[in-house]
């Protein structure tokens, strides 16, 4: 079933809910520059084992809404509780890869986990993309304006560029279109003021004030995200889980698809 949900009086979030009766529920907030379709090797699992899987589109991308302001974290975050709260969820997993994990960590903290019992993370960029004073872990502040000027300049370049770091296992072509087509449906101006807010946000008091049993996934070869940054989660958010994938880059959701979906599964129970 699909809805659109009023975020703001002008702005309403695409949701795609499958399998509305399944017997637990599971939040899916994709990562930049993508949307809910991305998690589609997951739906296939997870539907015929009896979950109900809910997928997202944020503002400014996938079948969103794409207005020209609202991209913080603080924002996005907002438009999770509008969801949850418009749909009336409870005692939910919520799980988010790398931007939207980073937006999940923030809902938590900012509305105190309300509807969610279990947080997911997956490859998430927190508690800070970029290095900072104190934190040498994430990319360089340089890499990320590089990628906003690609932008500017050329954007299905830069999406291209962007999905070859992607990910550790070699995809097909095909595939490799097909995730491509998932961030041209982003608008420019939502990709563009994503990429700026990963230059402002941190996440590090966030993580203490996440208070439900937390599984933290992440590829040892990811590029985007450095693995250092699943360690930092784990150290910062008490009643977690790290899980390492081997053999897993970014996209840990299709590199190795059958152990995520398998712990994922597991956690959710």
């Amino acid at each position: 079933m699909e809805y659109w949900i009023k975020a703001e009086p002008d702005v309403n979030v695409y949701v795609n809910d499958i399998n509305p009766l399944g017997r637990k529920t599971i939040l899916f907030i994709h990562g930049w520059p993508a949307n809910h379709k991305m998690f589609e090797y997951q739906y296939n699992h997870l539907v015929p084992l009896g979950y109900r899987c809910i997928g997202m589109d944020m503002r400014g991308f996938g079948n969103s809404d794409k207005p020209l302001g609202g991209y913080d974290y603080n924002r996005l975050a907002d438009d999770i509780r509008c969801v949850i709260e418009a749909m009336r969820l409870r005692d939910i997993t919520l799980g988010g890869h790398s931007t939207g994990g980073a937006v999940t960590i923030r809902y938590m903290a900012r509305h105190n986990g309300y509807g969610v019992s279990k947080l997911a993370l997956f490859a998430s960029a927190a508690p800070s993309l970029i290095q900072r004073p104190g934190f040498p872990y994430g990319s360089t502040r340089e890499t990320v304006e590089q990628i906003i000027q690609a932008t500017y300049r050329d954007r299905p370049k830069m999406l291209r560029d962007f999905g070859e770091l992607f990910f550790y296992q070699k995809v097909s072509e095909p595939f490799s279109d097909w995730f491509f087509q998932l961030g041209l449906q982003a608008a420019s101006w939502s990709t563009i003021a994503v990429s700026k807010a990963w230059l402002a946000e941190e996440l590090f008091h966030d993580l203490a004030k996440v208070q439900v049993p937390t599984l933290i996934l992440h590829g040892i070869h990811d590029q985007v995200c450095l693995y250092p940054l699943a360690v930092a989660q784990h150290q910062g958010i008490r009643n977690s889980v790290l899980v390492p994938f081997e053999n897993s880059g970014h996209g840990l959701f299709y590199d190795e698809r059958e152990k995520f979906n398998r712990e994922l599964s597991r956690f959710v129970g």
